[in-house]
């Protein structure tokens, strides 16, 4: 009997537009003669399966379970692609650990440790891994711009800390744009984290490991003429994603072998992204990791899993078939 097979999408975060993207993308991935699939949404005010009559059910927090025809059905596995609480942060992690359902990315621990990325960075640090500079304020904070400029330079980027890496940033330049910077970072999470500038190439590293398989995928070069890749670079063309990316052979064995490294420290499970800037003196610094990756078909992974010669459906096998099996 086929299993049943949920795409987990939505969350509370401004993100959900990417989530529900990736949730297509994954639903045209996973093997469809193998798998019944469900996109299940998540968000604060419902939680809902789209059914393949394009009408919506209820789901039972109990159990995660579903009526389709007049039939209850449980899900045998879900396929976490909220980027954003509750699906990125380890709390749907959490729940899924509760009601015995397997999933596909890093447990509880790991996600919210990942999701804070001030807190994740300074972890990976004490293993050697090079990171930005970087404050950390909360919202009773009492900000002195000059005592952070003094510290980290000009420029610096302002991000949520425990948010995604799409809404909510700034490249500052001046002085008088740090404040505002802030608010606008505030508005996307509890807490905001700056970091000083790091000229050099952008590159990005996909990974998984399953029982007796690991795989660490091609490197994609990010090139934009924004000011840094955000969401228009990202999702309106304003970018040039180069995959493989053009370093050399040895720089590239560097990345990737810091990547899986950084897999193993962290105990991570399923498909994660690491993304770095890579100055000219050719020592990779961690700027954050993507423990539920954007999965459209146009994202980094699946670029990097048709450069490595891989398909997405097997990939979609692997993780899948490892927590069933």
């Amino acid at each position: 009997m086929k299993k049943n097979i949920a795409i987990v999408a939505g969350g509370d975060s401004s993100e959900i537009v990417i989530s529900l993207k990736s949730a297509e993308g994954i639903h045209s991935f996973i093997d469809n003669d193998k798998y019944n699939l469900y996109i299940a949404i998540v968000k604060h005010d419902g939680w809902f399966v789209q059914l393949p009559d394009g009408t919506h059910t209820p789901i039972d927090k109990d159990d995660f379970s579903f009526c389709e025809q007049g039939e209850k059905r449980r899900f045998d596995f879900a396929y976490i692609t909220i980027h954003g609480t509750p699906g990125e942060d380890g709390r749907l992690q959490g729940y899924f650990d509760m009601i015995g359902l397997p999933y596909s990315s890093c447990g509880m621990l790991v996600s919210a440790l990942t999701f804070n990325k001030y807190v994740c960075n300074h972890y990976l640090k004490g293993f050697g891994v090079r990171i930005a500079d970087s404050v950390l304020l909360r919202r009773d904070y009492n900000v002195v711009p000059e005592e952070i400029i003094h510290r980290l330079g000009l420029p610096l980027f302002v991000k949520p800390n425990d948010g995604g890496s799409s809404f909510g940033i700034t490249k500052v330049k001046q002085a008088d744009e740090l404040q505002p910077a802030i608010d606008k970072a505030f508005s996307e999470g509890h807490e905001v984290v700056i970091e000083s500038f790091i000229q050099g190439t952008e590159v990005t590293c996909g990974c998984y490991k399953v029982k007796g398989k690991e795989v660490v995928l091609p490197l994609t070069e990010v090139v934009t003429q924004n000011e840094f890749f955000d969401f228009d670079a990202k999702y309106n063309g304003q970018v040039q994603e180069i995959t493989p990316a053009r370093l050399s052979d040895e720089l590239t064995a560097k990345v990737q072998q810091e990547t899986s490294r950084i897999y193993d420290i962290l105990g991570a499970k399923g498909l994660i992204r690491v993304d770095y800037i890579i100055p000219e003196d050719g020592t990779p610094y961690l700027l954050e990791i993507n423990t539920t990756p954007g999965m459209t078909a146009t994202s980094f992974i699946p670029q990097q899993v048709r450069a490595a010669g891989l398909s997405m459906t097997d990939v979609m096998n692997d993780i899948i078939d490892n927590e069933l099996n």
